[in-house]
């Protein structure tokens, strides 16, 4: 038995004849990053997360290669206005450790939302992306903002509805 390279197979067509098919892999500077905006108002928190975390990887893209970094950028704006289901207002918990003895955090989401509610919906989708170097380096094309400014006019944003 011998081996055929993956990236070159000879399938047999009708008649016959032989042809060979290559599967395609994009290079580094083969890949386009488009910028889009994202309004989160009245969006529901996971909803919303799957949709900007699926951008991120690029699995909007009929060349999606799961080895590669070949996501958008995504500017979210209005995360303060996001919207939780059920009694995940008063019951869901953000919790960290400081790395001491009894050293466990928990910030119930009200307060998170008080404080910081862009952190609510960047915590969301981190936890959907790639625990690894790749998805951190995914994770960098991801800006949140509270209110409905944002600093990316220059790159010109694509407005998309999720």
């Amino acid at each position: 038995m011998w081996l055929v390279p993956r990236a070159i197979c000879a399938v047999k067509i009708a008649g016959g004849q032989s042809s060979n098919m290559k599967t395609y892999m994009p290079k580094a500077s083969d890949i386009k990053r488009d910028w889009y905006l994202v309004d989160a108002e009245g969006q529901v928190l996971g909803r919303l997360a799957t949709e900007i975390a699926a951008i991120l990887r690029g699995k909007n893209k009929p060349e999606f290669t799961p080895h590669m970094d070949m996501g958008d950028f995504v500017v979210v704006v209005n995360a303060d206005k996001i919207v939780v289901t059920g009694k995940k207002e008063q019951q869901k918990l953000y919790r960290r450790h400081t790395g001491y003895p009894g050293g466990l955090r928990e910030v119930p989401f009200e307060r998170m939302m008080e404080k910081h509610p862009e952190r609510v919906l960047e915590k969301a989708i981190r936890g959907m992306l790639p625990k690894n170097t790749l998805g951190r380096q995914m994770y960098r094309k991801l800006k949140v903002y509270a209110g409905p400014r944002h600093k990316h006019e220059a790159q010109q944003p694509i407005k998309i509805e999720l």
